[in-house]
């Protein structure tokens, strides 16, 4: 499987421009998925620097209904005019950030290409998109400031709208996240992947904090049992990715925008 990243919120190419936010470009069993947008288009201008074409993405994932992942959206339809976009049904709830909405643009709703869903749902032959909404919390879910409005209520979030794009390709289970809002212990009981690739949603953490210490603590040891190996960026943070690649070495690594792997 190759892996690009269009955009994250470093690069480590002056060339490329990098931004808060996320997104993916696949190529796995002769097809190219595009998993999320980030928050502009800045993920379409990178790719063009980077010699890939939007154009020749089969599919789309969007991880989660928020600005930084999907508001690049009209980008893409731009650029790209047959690929459906799958995401959840929940995707354009009222989501905030205190009083700041953070969600995505709620005109986009009813675009043709869109295909929303709530299950767990094959692609094709060795990748599907798999639903949080579906599977009950093993651990507790740190709403992080984050919430619903329903009505004149704020409710914390739950991130029901979340989901996951599964690979399975010679013998091997990714994962790939955009956020792990719903918790990378939680992700990682539900699924057993290999491969986790994506935003591990840690950067409030302050390891010289106590309580966040023994927090990330629980997290790393997670993330020992499991055996898998992580790739990840984005809202995991570098103080916390710094603590964490003490504990994991070289099972954990970092990405930046313009980087292209092979996995």
């Amino acid at each position: 499987m190759k892996l690009a990243v269009l955009c994250e919120n470093t690069a480590r190419d002056p060339a490329l421009t990098p931004e808060h936010g996320l997104s993916l470009l696949l190529e796995t069993a002769g097809r190219v998925i595009l998993l999320d947008m980030g928050q502009s288009d800045a993920f379409a201008k990178n790719a063009e620097r980077m010699g890939l074409s939007l154009a020749d993405v089969d599919l789309a994932v969007l991880s989660h209904g928020h600005y930084d992942h999907g508001g690049g959206i009209p980008a893409f339809f731009a650029r790209n005019a047959h690929a459906p976009l799958y995401l959840s049904d929940k995707a354009f709830g009222a989501h905030y950030h205190g009083e700041r909405y953070i969600g995505i643009d709620p005109s986009l709703a009813e675009h043709p290409r869109l295909r929303p869903i709530g299950k767990d749902t094959p692609l094709f032959s060795g990748v599907s998109v798999l639903s949080s909404a579906l599977r009950a919390p093993k651990h507790p879910i740190d709403a992080s400031g984050l919430s619903v409005r329903e009505g004149n209520t704020h409710k914390p979030e739950q991130f029901l709208h979340e989901q996951y794009l599964l690979v399975e390709e010679e013998g091997k289970r990714i994962l790939f996240s955009g956020c792990s809002h719903r918790g990378v212990r939680n992700l990682l009981a539900w699924f057993s992947p290999d491969v986790l690739v994506g935003g591990l949603h840690l950067s409030g953490l302050d390891p010289s904090n106590a309580a966040d210490a023994r927090a990330l603590d629980s997290v790393a040891e997670a993330m020992e049992r499991s055996g898998a190996r992580f790739l990840t960026g984005h809202c995991t943070g570098e103080r916390a990715y710094a603590y964490l690649k003490e504990r994991l070495g070289e099972r954990i690594e970092d990405f930046s925008t313009g980087d292209c792997l092979s996995l």
